[in-house]
């Protein structure tokens, strides 16, 4: 099993480097390079920045402001064992004449976190720097994406996510040892929340095939589960799952029955063969786990 490591306080550059670990690493919190030192000032306050120990100062107010925050376009957020999870995220920046949001090092970003704050996470991820156009002198309309690699997870991580918005303009200070009386910040939080939820897939099988009306079909599937602690996929136990049924020129389904999922995640059951049709099976999801339907298996009866 693997085990999350701890951020030590670290200075400048190596700070930095540190946030930004390789993937493989799968041991903390991941901020794209082109954020990092964005993302260490606005946390200055926190504990979580190596600038709150080793820098004077804190960070001056920056007139600007966040609405309409979208984080995957609404929608929860579901990883699997392998493939990096590209969340898409957008807000609309509105901002003082004076503040330069086109300037080289203004930053602007979404961070997801798991945790009772930004000020108070417990893992989170962020965004890279924000492209943004304007649609007025004062206020622009930014994207952004968030990546979430299954290696940097653990399975305590599935659940409740929120999102947070800021921006840095470090105002000509060096981003590694800036003076934060002249940095000027910007954080909304929270301004979103969702479900960060382990992959889920369900399989289905009616048999014999065909069948004689009258006779007992056998139902037999798994359902299954992203384990980001091996990043494997695991069964998903005592889990309770619909048996549904569509006839051959309907489009919709019915529950027959509702079964659990066994201690392999596996799910058995019969019925009297009756008609032409499609067996599935349906599960509602759980807050960790998103809902999934199996593709429907056709039995031709005779």
């Amino acid at each position: 099993m693997r085990i999350r490591a701890t951020v030590a306080a670290v200075t400048g550059a190596l700070a930095l480097s540190a946030l930004a670990v390789p993937a493989a690493q799968a041991a903390e919190p991941k901020v794209p390079a082109n954020i990092a030192a964005a993302s260490e000032v606005v946390h200055a306050d926190s504990g979580r920045s190596a600038f709150a120990a080793d820098v004077d100062g804190g960070p001056i107010a920056l007139n600007a402001t966040f609405s309409s925050v979208k984080v995957n376009n609404g929608k929860n957020v579901k990883v699997g064992t392998t493939n990096v999870v590209k969340v898409p995220v957008s807000f609309t920046l509105t901002h003082g004449q004076e503040v330069d949001i086109h300037a080289p090092d203004f930053f602007a970003a979404v961070e997801l976190y798991r945790g009772p704050s930004f000020e108070e996470t417990v893992f989170f991820f962020d965004s890279n720097d924000a492209t943004c156009t304007d649609s007025s002198a004062t206020v622009a309309h930014c994207k952004a994406t968030v990546a979430i690699d299954p290696y940097a997870l653990l399975n305590e991580d599935a659940g409740s996510w929120k999102a947070a918005a800021f921006a840095v303009a470090f105002n000509g200070e060096d981003p590694e040892n800036p003076n934060l009386d002249n940095v000027g910040v910007a954080v909304k939080d929270p301004t979103n929340s969702f479900k960060l939820q382990r992959y889920s897939k369900l399989t289905v099988n009616a048999s014999p095939e065909p069948v004689k009306k009258g006779k007992t079909i056998t139902v037999t599937g798994k359902l299954s589960r992203a384990n980001w602690d091996d990043n494997k996929y695991h069964g998903y136990t005592n889990q309770s799952v619909k048996l549904q049924f569509r006839k051959k020129n309907s489009n919709t389904y019915t529950t027959v029955k509702t079964i659990k999922s066994n201690s392999t995640g596996g799910l058995k059951t019969t019925v009297k063969a009756a008609t032409d049709g499609y067996f599935r099976y349906s599960f509602a999801g759980t807050t960790t786990t998103p809902a999934v339907n199996a593709t429907g298996d056709f039995v031709d009866v005779r």
